[in-house]
C-alpha cells in the first residue's frame, strides 16, 4: 500500500499538502484514453394509481464503433439499474459487479422520495455505471450497451426474453446444493487467502462505517445546539449595555463555527459515508463472487468423484470433467484479474478519501 511516507520522493520545491498529494495519485492513476462516458441526472418524479416512482436521465457519449450513434439519451427507473445488474452477474458469475444503493434507504436517515436521497441515488447510480464503463470486460457486455441505448418499450421488451421461472428455479436449487455440500476440497490456497481477507476486511469497513454515521450523528446534534447558542448570546446584548459589545463578538464567533461545522458535515456526508457504504456493499459481492467460485469448483469435484466410483460411462465423465475443469480454470483467471483490479481500486478510494477528511479537517480547525 501506498504510505504518506512515499510523500518524501515529491520535488521538495514544491509545498506539500493533502490536496497536491490527492491530485498527484489522481494524475498517476487515472484512466489516459477514455471512449465511453456516461451522465446520470434530472431524476423526474411519476405518480400512477399504482405507485410512485423517480426515474433519470442516462445520458451516453462514445466513440465506439459498435454503436450506431455518438450520443443517447434514456430514462431509467432503479428497478432497470437492478435488471442490469443481475444480467452481468448471470453473464459473469466471477467477475465483481459494482454494488447499487440499496432499494429501501436505513431508517432514520433520509425519508423516501425527499430530495437529499434522490441525489444520494443519483449519484451512487451515476457511480455504479460509470465503474461498469471502466471495467475491461463488463463494458463490452451486451445488455450494457442495450441499457444506455434502448428506448423503454424496447428495454422492456429485451427483458422479457430472460430465463423462463424453470431455469431460475433450476438455477436456485443448484445453488442451494451447492451450499449444502460444504467446503471446497481443492480450493487453491490463493481462493482461500481470499476469503479470509474478505472476513477481515468486511469487519473493518463495517465497524468504520458505524464509527462515521456516529461521526456525522454527533456532529449534527453539535451544529444544532449551535444554532441555538449563538443568537442568546445576541438577545442578552441587549439587556447588558456594558456587555454588549463582548456578546455580540460571541455570537458572531459561534456564528462563523456553526458555518465552518455545517461545511465539515457536508464533507463527511459527500466524501466519506457513501465511500466507506459502497465497500460495505463490496463485501457481501465479494462473498457472493467466491462462493460462486467455489460452486463451479464443487461441480468438478464432484464428477472427478462420480468417475473414481463408477466403472462404465468413464468417456463420458472424462469429457465432463473436461469442460468443467476449463469452465475452473476461466473462473479462476477472471476472479485473479478482477481481484487484483478491485484492490487497486480499493485501496486508491480509501487512501483518497481520507486524505479529504483529512484536508477537510484541517480547515475546519484553522476556521
Amino acid at each position: 500500500d501506498t504510505s504518506l511516507a512515499e510523500v518524501n520522493s515529491f520535488s521538495p520545491s514544491v509545498p506539500i499538502s493533502p490536496s497536491s498529494m490527492t491530485n498527484q495519485y489522481k494524475f498517476e492513476d487515472g484512466p489516459e484514453l477514455r471512449d465511453l462516458f456516461i451522465t446520470v441526472d434530472d431524476p423526474e418524479s411519476h405518480i400512477t394509481a399504482i405507485e410512485t416512482f423517480i426515474t433519470y436521465r442516462v445520458v451516453t457519449k462514445t466513440t465506439r464503433s459498435e454503436f450506431d450513434s455518438s450520443e443517447y439519451e434514456v430514462r431509467r427507473r432503479y428497478q432497470d439499474f437492478l435488471w442490469l445488474k443481475s444480467k452481468l452477474e448471470e453473464a459473469h458469475p466471477t467477475l465483481i459487479i459494482p454494488p447499487l444503493p440499496e432499494k429501501f434507504i436505513m431508517k432514520g436517515m433520509v425519508e423516501r422520495f425527499s430530495d437529499e436521497f434522490i441525489e444520494t441515488r443519483r449519484k451512487a447510480l451515476h457511480k455504479f455505471l460509470n465503474r461498469i464503463a471502466d471495467h475491461p470486460t463488463l463494458t463490452f457486455n451486451e445488455d450494457f450497451k442495450i441499457f444506455l441505448t434502448a428506448q423503454a418499450w424496447e428495454l422492456s421488451s429485451h427483458k422479457k426474453q430472460g430465463p423462463g421461472l424453470l431455469s431460475r428455479m433450476g438455477q436456485t436449487v443448484r445453488a442451494v446444493a451447492s451450499s449444502v455440500r460444504g467446503a471446497v476440497k481443492n480450493r487453491p490456497e490463493m481462493f482461500t487467502e481470499m476469503n479470509n481477507y474478505m472476513e477481515m476486511f468486511s469487519q473493518k469497513i463495517n465497524l468504520l462505517d458505524k464509527i462515521a454515521h456516529r461521526i456525522y450523528k454527533e456532529e449534527r446534534e453539535y451544529f444544532n445546539e449551535m444554532k441555538e447558542y449563538g443568537p442568546i448570546h445576541t438577545l442578552w446584548s441587549a439587556s447588558e449595555e456594558e456587555l454588549a459589545e463582548s456578546l455580540k463578538g460571541i455570537a458572531s464567533c459561534i456564528d462563523r463555527c456553526c458555518r465552518a461545522t455545517e461545511r465539515r458535515m457536508a464533507g463527511l456526508s459527500e466524501h466519506l459515508l457513501p465511500i466507506l457504504h459502497e465497500y460495505v456493499l463490496y463485501t457481501e459481492i465479494l462473498v457472493g463472487v467466491l462462493k460462486r467460485r467455489d460452486q463451479i469448483q464443487g461441480e468438478l469435484d464432484s464428477k472427478v468423484d462420480a468417475l473414481a466410483n463408477k466403472k462404465t460411462e468413464k468417456d463420458l465423465f472424462s469429457e465432463e470433467i473436461g469442460k468443467l475443469e476449463d469452465k475452473v480454470e476461466r473462473a479462476n483467471n477472471a476472479l485473479k484479474a478482477d481481484w487484483d483490479r478491485w484492490k487497486q481500486n480499493m485501496q486508491w478510494d480509501m487512501r483518497s478519501t481520507f486524505t479529504n477528511v483529512a484536508e477537510n479537517n484541517l480547515r475546519y480547525y484553522e476556521e
